[in-house]
């Protein structure tokens, strides 16, 4: 395909994206209703209007509202304290962060109501600010699958819609977006998503600018989910591989003719070695841009913990040998591709990606045969070349190998109660790359076709859990598989049309389901996952 044809197609992919975000606007449930969703938003309406984060009075406010009666949460949220006194809260800043334009400009709708004449609180609690984070959460999801856009495009070459929806409404992503938005699982997709979106820019040199940038992008990922600093660990192979290659070639080359290197030899080593000492400072000053955007979560810690750092609870709750692993992939009750089959075929393809010879698509000129102080050519459109592509996918897969050994470290490894096995959600750009690398090596229709219909059923699957979740037909501390299968394709297809009309006109009817089997403690309702 020629470059004007693709750009016109990619175009059409993001107005495609903006115009399904504003036609799910009604779809978005603004409501909290879980502690996980309290803790976040506690965090935004205490510095917004306490300025401080001494949370009793918005934990109170909800226990009493009858919002967050989970099992345990009085005891921890309002009873509990930590080394300052303050009531305990595992969240943190980053999600409230990006939601406080939204938050600031419901605050001044509901101010110009109330001002006007309206019944209509504007203490931070009313309806307007909880919509606020709901819609907040909702643009940031669908800005995470257009920065995914620009990034497959940037990686493969074609950004086709097809396998960035598929891992929208095969995954628990559009549960996040539209069912449950308070969470910060929308906002975290969006934060590894500009992560990755700038790494793959700063690459191309790793200048002192380009670092300042991955490192507060990384500052801003790993306030919104702490456990999101483990994709780091893509970036820092790719840099730390660059300065042994460069390292390595620092020796000057010994001409046939002579025993000592020529002059121009040891001019060009000299300018090697040079680089090598650059790409070190710039590491450094971008780990100092870390530190100095990660400021305000530290500023939070020291005022609620009394120390830098997340409350000490969360720290017994995990054993670094990670022993629960394998469960979170492979569990029949709790694992990731049982909850999420469509990730299966995503892995698939990062695996492919990681092995393609493929030069179909236009490429440019490797990184190392760019001048040291020459601006790459376009480097925000450029293709990467396919060895680049090869290592990107190997990056990409430490991501995930990093991801499964923070997650299967947890106690609370199965996220019970919770839908899905969220703490991957911020994955959903990383996912969406290797769906989209499947789908590009698939050539033949019938391997397509086959592809295709497999994606349709994981699909299908998502949409039938999430169903049986919001009507009680499924045991919300872990999956059934033969029952939810039945449900699945059996149950919800009957109901689905008075499914979708309760959905949109009475969704209130769902919020009076049977209760969920009790949470096991440390599980559940009572902390984030």
């Amino acid at each position: 395909m020629s470059d004007e044809p693709r750009s016109t197609s990619f175009r059409r992919s993001l107005w495609t994206l903006a115009i399904l975000g504003v036609l799910t606007l009604p779809l978005v449930t603004p409501r909290i209703y879980a502690s996980d969703e309290v803790q976040y938003f506690a965090y935004l309406r205490s510095l917004w209007f306490d300025r401080d984060v001494s949370f009793e009075n918005e934990y109170q406010h909800f226990y009493n509202a009858g919002i967050a009666q989970g099992a345990g949460f009085h005891e921890t949220f309002l009873e509990r304290t930590t080394e300052t006194g303050r009531r305990i809260n595992f969240g943190t800043i980053g999600a409230p962060l990006l939601w406080s334009p939204f938050y600031a400009a419901a605050n001044l709708w509901a101010q110009a109501r109330y001002a006007s004449g309206a019944k209509i609180a504007t203490d931070g609690y009313s309806q307007p600010y909880i919509a606020a984070v709901a819609y907040g959460s909702a643009f940031y999801g669908w800005t995470a699958l257009a920065l995914t856009l620009l990034i497959i495009r940037r990686i493969l070459g074609d950004a086709r819609l097809g396998p960035v929806l598929a891992i929208w409404l095969g995954t628990p992503l559009i549960f996040y977006m539209l069912i449950a938005p308070p969470m910060a699982h929308a906002c975290s997709a969006f934060a590894i998503a500009l992560f990755i979106y700038v790494w793959l820019n700063a690459r191309e040199r790793w200048s002192a600018r380009d670092l300042i940038a991955l490192g507060a992008a990384a500052a801003l990922m790993t306030m919104v989910r702490e456990q999101d600093a483990f994709v780091a660990v893509g970036p820092a192979l790719d840099w730390g591989w660059t300065v042994v290659r460069r390292w390595r070639a620092r020796t000057p080359t010994v001409t046939a003719s002579t025993a000592t290197p020529t002059a121009t030899e040891t001019a060009s080593a000299a300018a090697r070695e040079d680089g090598v000492g650059r790409l070190l400072i710039n590491g450094a000053i971008g780990a100092a841009a870390f530190f100095v955007c990660f400021l305000p979560q530290l500023a939070c810690y020291l005022a609620l913990n009394g120390y830098p750092g997340p409350s000490r609870l969360v720290g017994r709750k995990m054993n670094w040998m990670t022993p629960h692993a394998g469960g979170v992939l492979l569990s029949p009750e709790h694992g990731l591709l049982f909850w999420s089959p469509l990730i299966v075929l995503s892995l698939a393809g990062l695996a492919l990606l990681t092995l393609s010879r493929d030069a179909r698509v236009p490429t440019r000129p490797p990184a190392d045969a760019v001048a040291p102080d020459a601006a790459p050519p376009d480097a925000a459109h450029a293709v990467l070349a396919p060895a680049a592509r090869r290592w990107i996918g190997v990056c990409l897969l430490a991501i995930v190998a990093a991801e499964v050994y923070v997650a299967g470290s947890v106690e609370s490894w199965t996220v019970a109660g919770a839908f899905g096995q969220r703490r991957f959600v911020g994955l959903s750009v990383v996912f969406s790359i290797g769906l989209a690398a499947l789908w590009l090596r698939t050539r033949t229709p019938i391997h397509r076709a086959l592809v295709g219909v497999l994606a349709a059923l994981c699909i299908w699957w998502n949409i039938g859990l999430m169903a049986q979740f919001g009507l009680g037909l499924m045991d919300r501390q872990r999956l059934t598989l033969r029952a939810n299968a039945y449900h699945t394709f059996v149950t919800i297809p009957r109901l689905l049309p008075d499914l979708m009309r309760r959905y949109v006109f009475e969704r209130r009817s769902f919020y009076r389901t049977p209760a969920a089997p009790a949470a096991a403690p440390g599980r559940g309702d009572v902390r984030p996952q």
